[in-house]
C-alpha cells in the first residue's frame, strides 16, 4: 500500500493540560450525569484520548463504571465470549436488548452503546429505525453502533434524523466475516481510499464516531486527522482518538490465543480456575462450610 501518511498527530499539549485542569476530562471527569456524545466531541477538540470497553452484564459494567470508563459497548462480540457462538453472526436483537438493559442498570455514568446485530438493519432504514427504537426504549441505551460506511448511509441518516446517536464501524467488520475473513483491512491503495471515503461518508451522514478495526496504523492516523468526529481504534494503532478492547480479552479471561493487538492487563482465567479448585478441594475435604458459615 502506498503510505498515505507516516506521521501521527500528537495531542496538543495545551489541550491535554486543559482537560486535566478543567474537570471536563472523560476519564475521571463528570460524575453527576451520564457521558454524552457531546462530551466525546469535546474530547476530540481538546485532543484528549479516552478508553472504551465492552460489557455484557450489570455486575461487570458496574465495575468499569466505577473505574471511570466513560463509554461501554454492548457489542455483538457477546456471541463469541458469552453466548458460545463461533462468530457474531447468530447474535439476535433480543439478546442485545436483554444484555444492554442489564448494562444500563449496572451503570450511572458511562455512555452505553448497543450494537445492531446482523440482520437487524441490512434491509434498510426503516428496519434499522425499528431495531434501534427497541434498544433505546426497552434497554435504555444512549447510542447504537452499526457496521459499514457508504453501504449504511441511509440507515445512519434516518437514525440521526430521529435523534438517535450513531457510531459507525469500519475496517474489519465481524458481521461480514464470511466474505472478508479475519485479516487486516485497507493495506492496498484502493482499499485504503475506500475506507477513508467510508469514514467521511459516515461523518457526513451524522455519525458521532467511527470504530476502526484491524486497520494499518498509518491509515487509521490519516482517517483520524481527516475527521472532526472521534475515531475508536481496535487493532488500529495509537493514532486514533480512543481505544476499545473486548473486556474478556484484556482481562485474561479468554482461552487460547488472543489477537496481536490485545494487551492483557490481568489473568482472570487463572485466578478463577485456582479459586474454583480451592473451593472444590475444601468441599471434598470437609473444610467448607466451616462453623462460621453455618446458622444455628
Amino acid at each position: 500500500m502506498t503510505q498515505i501518511s507516516a506521521a501521527h498527530p500528537p495531542a496538543p499539549p495545551q489541550a491535554a493540560q486543559s482537560s486535566k485542569t478543567s474537570g471536563t476530562s472523560l476519564y475521571g471527569g463528570v460524575t453527576t450525569r451520564r457521558v454524552t456524545v457531546r462530551d466525546l466531541a469535546g474530547a476530540k477538540e481538546r485532543g484528549e484520548k479516552w478508553p472504551m470497553l465492552t460489557a455484557y452484564d450489570a455486575m461487570t459494567a458496574s465495575v468499569f463504571d466505577e473505574a471511570g470508563i466513560p463509554v461501554l459497548l454492548v457489542g455483538d462480540s457477546m456471541g463469541n465470549c458469552h453466548l458460545g457462538y463461533e462468530t457474531t453472526v447468530p447474535v439476535t436483537l433480543d439478546e442485545i436488548a436483554i444484555l444492554s438493559a442489564a448494562v444500563v442498570r449496572g451503570t450511572k455514568r458511562a455512555l452505553v452503546i448497543g450494537d445492531l446485530p446482523f440482520g437487524s438493519y441490512q434491509e434498510g432504514p426503516v428496519q434499522a429505525l425499528r431495531s434501534t427504537t427497541r434498544l433505546v426504549k426497552e434497554a435504555g441505551v444512549g447510542a447504537v453502533k452499526l457496521e459499514g460506511g457508504e453501504r449504511s448511509l441511509a440507515q445512519t441518516e434516518l437514525l440521526v434524523s430521529a435523534g438517535i446517536p450513531v457510531m459507525s464501524h469500519l475496517g474489519l467488520t465481524p458481521q461480514s466475516v464470511n466474505t472478508m475473513g479475519y485479516r487486516v483491512q485497507g493495506r492496498a491503495d484502493e482499499d485504503a481510499h475506500r475506507l477513508l471515503r467510508d469514514a467521511k461518508a459516515a461523518q457526513d451522514a451524522g455519525a458521532f464516531g467511527v470504530v476502526l478495526e484491524l486497520v494499518p496504523e498509518e491509515l487509521a492516523a490519516e482517517v483520524s486527522r481527516s475527521l472532526h468526529i472521534p475515531t475508536i481504534g481496535i487493532g488500529a494503532g495509537s493514532g486514533c482518538d480512543a481505544q476499545v478492547l473486548v473486556w474478556t480479552d484484556m482481562m485474561g479471561l479468554t482461552s487460547g490465543k488472543v489477537p496481536r493487538f490485545v494487551k492483557q492487563y490481568a489473568a482472570l482465567r487463572s485466578v478463577m480456575g485456582d479459586a474454583a479448585r480451592e473451593f472444590a478441594d475444601e468441599v471434598r475435604g470437609g473444610q467448607f462450610p466451616a462453623p462460621e458459615h453455618a446458622f444455628h
